[in-house]
């Protein structure tokens, strides 16, 4: 359903490379609890919000943006979203990672990181 290849807003990728910078979690699996986060949170994306660039220089595939969470990641964006082609999946999956990384981005340790989970 996701494609191969995906990749983030610029602006996003940065908060994750300084989350890492500051908590030592790799960039892929703070976007997963990024995601998931911003589900918990009932954001949803629209066409409203579809003005997010997917500019970022991470292109990664979609096994190592998502790891173990694959399926379930899929099944979350296909239940939330049935009728959305694979291209705005795509978006919307990066526009939860956005929305969920603001909740996120402020943590300058891994123990204050953990403790907001």
């Amino acid at each position: 359903m996701l494609p191969n290849r995906m990749q983030l807003n610029a602006k996003t990728e940065d908060q994750l490379k300084r989350l890492k910078g500051y908590t030592g979690l790799t960039p892929n699996v703070v976007a997963r609890l990024a995601f998931f986060r911003s589900v918990e949170n009932e954001f949803r994306y629209t066409n409203d919000n579809s003005n997010l660039k997917l500019d970022g220089a991470l292109v990664l595939d979609k096994f190592t943006w998502c790891g173990e969470t694959l399926q379930t990641t899929e099944l979350v964006l296909k239940m939330l979203y049935p009728f959305l082609e694979q291209k705005l999946l795509v978006r919307a999956w990066a526009a939860h990672v956005d929305d969920g990384i603001a909740s996120l981005r402020n943590y300058r340790s891994l123990k204050d990181f953990s403790k907001a989970l």
